[in-house]
């Protein structure tokens, strides 16, 4: 295990570098979606329209965070992960089409992205669920928040964030993902045992 401190814009081949394993902590620029957003942005893709903001080399959080309005903007109060597995229909598009490099999320993805972040040089990181207030902290601005008609939880939320982490590589780019890698394990372990009884 290695621990890495990355900055923003985070390209292909910083991810590259990457093992799980790995712990990293994320500085700069972040943004939150989940499936509503992942299925309008590929939308606008797929119409020839451009998104609000250029996704590329920031960080992809699927998260719906706990947010407070104040003094004419916004201060996120909690941003704990969303069950990333959810997302997994959307994901290696989305990866190929925005070049997202950096995924963070809970409880792990399926092959189909096993198979982008391999392809496409990505990385998803598992942050610990039940920790958005820990979260919270490292998120120092809320730089911009686009299609809230979607609904707090589901817009996409532009962060400046510091040191966020600490997040888990858990799929890498050499086509290993630890979530897999652990439930195959289990199965062995079980017929070991079942062998045994």
């Amino acid at each position: 295990m290695v621990e890495y401190h990355l900055r923003t814009p985070i390209s292909e081949k910083d991810a590259r570098k990457l093992k799980i394993g790995d712990m990293i902590y994320v500085t700069g620029d972040m943004f939150t979606a989940r499936d509503s957003a992942h299925r309008r942005a590929l939308e606008y893709h797929d119409a020839g329209k451009e998104l609000p903001k250029d996704l590329t080399g920031k960080v992809l959080f699927h998260c719906g965070p706990l947010v407070k309005k104040m003094n004419g903007g916004y201060r996120i109060i909690s941003a704990g992960p969303t069950t990333s597995m959810r997302l997994d229909m959307f994901e290696d598009k989305f990866i190929e089409t925005f070049h997202i490099h950096v995924i963070v999320g809970k409880g792990g993805m399926g092959p189909r992205t096993t198979a982008a972040c391999n392809k496409f040089g990505a990385i998803y990181c598992a942050f610990t669920g039940g920790a958005g207030a820990l979260a919270g902290k490292t998120i120092k601005l809320v730089k911009a928040v686009e299609w809230l008609d979607l609904g707090i939880p589901e817009a996409l939320w532009f962060l400046k964030v510091e040191d966020f982490g600490p997040l888990m590589v858990a799929i890498d780019t050499h086509n290993r993902n630890l979530y897999a890698e652990i439930a195959k394990q289990v199965v062995e372990n079980k017929q070991y045992i079942y062998a045994r009884i």
